[in-house]
């Protein structure tokens, strides 16, 4: 069985500040450092660590070339991958505080440039029951979506970020969820000014979309696993934080990889809630990520 992971691939600028910057503000960073990045990317590269036969599909620009090796360099298949000549690939800006916590403010580039020809060739290679990772930051993903369903293979959306466009995708092809509680408030129209409940959450969109499984991250509070036969709440490993950036991205891809490498739900929630605990504690997206060995161990 093998897993496409359909995504964004960035260079990531990350900069070390006392507090992000406010409106009219100038401020000084402490340092900057360049990283690859992107979700797809990210995610991509944590299902290879997790142990899954993963293959990238995206586009970058001629200056990406070398996010392509890293994504080789972790056991990623990159021959789905397009290096455009007429745009640069995407970057982010990413404002890391002392508290570790980032703000992160996004260019498209190559990610916005992903056409239906691309889509039509890449899934080619893959057949029913296949693996399809997705998140919200390249272009044709209604498309793409519909032509996986099509051909029986396994959708999973991170809808990350949230914008107006996860409305209009084709959500009734979803298998799996993969989602934090804002994102689930926002795809079911809730206020969550007030606090949430993540099992009420959890238990809400599996009543909208009753064929597909609920993974619900909630930060401190650890995550939720909801379906139409099963249900668990995941604790959170306590770890001082210094870069939360890629904490999402890793879970997702050692869950998924988990599944995969067939571990049950139990197993693959810890094994995804150890890996994010471990990512937290490095600085960078895609080098925070750890192998598989090293989740293992911290497991015991």
């Amino acid at each position: 069985m093998k897993v496409l992971c359909f995504g964004s691939l960035n260079i990531d600028y990350t900069y070390k500040v006392d507090h992000f910057v406010g409106k009219g503000e100038t401020l000084s960073s402490e340092s900057l450092q360049v990283f690859s990045g992107g979700k797809g990317l990210n995610q991509s590269i944590a299902l290879a660590k997790a142990g899954a036969r993963v293959y990238h599909a995206g586009a970058v620009g001629e200056d990406g070339r070398f996010l392509l090796e890293e994504l080789e360099k972790a056991g990623v298949d990159v021959s789905c991958v397009a290096v455009r000549a007429d745009v640069r690939t995407g970057n982010a800006i990413i404002q890391n505080d002392r508290e570790g916590d980032n703000c992160i403010l996004l260019y498209g580039g190559a990610n916005q440039a992903v056409k239906k020809e691309q889509v039509d060739e890449v899934l080619t290679h893959f057949d029913v029951g296949d693996f399809l990772v997705l998140q919200n930051e390249i272009s044709e993903l209604p498309y793409i979506m519909e032509q996986a369903h099509e051909k029986g293979m396994k959708i999973i959306l991170n809808p990350s970020p949230m914008d107006e466009k996860i409305a209009g995708l084709p959500l009734e092809t979803v298998d799996y969820f993969l989602l934090n509680e804002v994102e689930a408030g926002q795809i079911l129209e809730k206020d969550l000014s007030n606090g949430f409940d993540g099992e009420r959450l959890a238990k809400e969109l599996l009543a909208r979309f009753p064929h597909a499984a609920i993974v619900l991250t909630m930060g401190g509070d650890g995550s939720v696993y909801m379906d139409a036969e099963e249900w668990m709440i995941q604790p959170v490993c306590k770890v001082q934080a210094v870069d939360t950036t890629a904490a999402g991205d890793t879970f997702t891809g050692f869950f998924i990889g988990g599944i995969l490498r067939g571990k049950s739900v139990r197993e693959a929630m810890e094994l995804a809630s150890r890996a994010a605990a471990i990512a937290v504690t490095r600085r960078g997206a895609a080098p925070s990520i750890p192998f598989l060995q090293e989740v293992e161990s911290f497991l015991k």
